[in-house]
């Protein structure tokens, strides 16, 4: 159903709801990003880490006062800071450029010049319009220019970028497009496999699907280069 029937159809239970309320929802639940850049403020980065988690302990705490929730239990009390940290220190640390993962190169002294394809890099980020994860496997090629990179890093690049609120879309093309200027070409493939809690634990709560996006360039566009990516990393259960 278009965004549009949907506005139209939906029963305004409460005078008062905005329609900008109504559009705003259809748009999380349809799974839209609005750029390929994570949208941040001028000012992201004018708080150390540890004052963000010192000012998002005190919200975090009256969410779950609001909640119904008593902190003073044994097992609550601590919670609100353990939730700030847990946010600006692993969760979403990749929001910060200054953790982006060093990314040295080597001479292609072998001169391979197939693809070299990394598959089933494990990876886990949370969904930008409801907050909850969503995980997988990312499968990641290239074919050197003459440069070679240590396999560890195309990991670290994967969980770099799955280190903050994210859409799996948005996601895929950052680590395609970061990929291609770090190793200097444009032959770059990535592949996302992934599920979705905010599917399977909200909503329409579908546990059996998996969502996948691809991002191919250079000669990854070429369809008998892509099929050949598509046969490495065929999974056999």
């Amino acid at each position: 159903m278009k965004q549009k029937e949907t506005l139209l159809t939906t029963p305004l239970k409460e005078e008062k709801m905005e329609l900008s309320h109504l559009i705003i929802e259809e748009m999380g639940d349809e799974h839209k990003a609005s750029s390929v850049e994570t949208p941040l403020r001028n000012d992201a980065f004018d708080k150390t880490d540890d004052e963000k988690v010192a000012a998002i302990e005190p919200h975090f705490k009256a969410i779950m006062e609001i909640l119904g929730l008593d902190l003073n239990d044994d097992s609550l009390k601590g919670t609100p800071l353990r939730v700030a940290k847990m946010y600006v220190k692993e969760l979403f640390q990749g929001l910060n450029p200054a953790n982006m993962p060093s990314m040295t190169l080597f001479e292609n002294k072998f001169q391979y010049n197939e693809m070299l394809v990394e598959k089933n890099i494990n990876f886990y980020t949370n969904c930008e319009h409801h907050f909850v994860p969503f995980f997988g496997k990312a499968h990641v090629a290239y074919i050197s220019s003459g440069k070679v990179i240590g396999l560890s890093k195309l990991n670290r690049l994967v969980e770099y970028f799955s280190k903050r609120p994210q859409v799996q879309e948005r996601l895929t093309m950052q680590i395609g497009k970061a990929l291609q200027t770090i190793m200097q070409t444009q032959d770059v493939a990535v592949m996302m496999d992934a599920k979705h809690l905010c599917v399977s634990s909200r909503g329409v709560k579908d546990d059996s699907s998996n969502t996948i996006t691809s991002f191919f360039g250079g000669q990854f566009q070429d369809e008998k280069v892509k099929l050949q990516f598509l046969k490495y990393i065929e999974i056999n259960d």
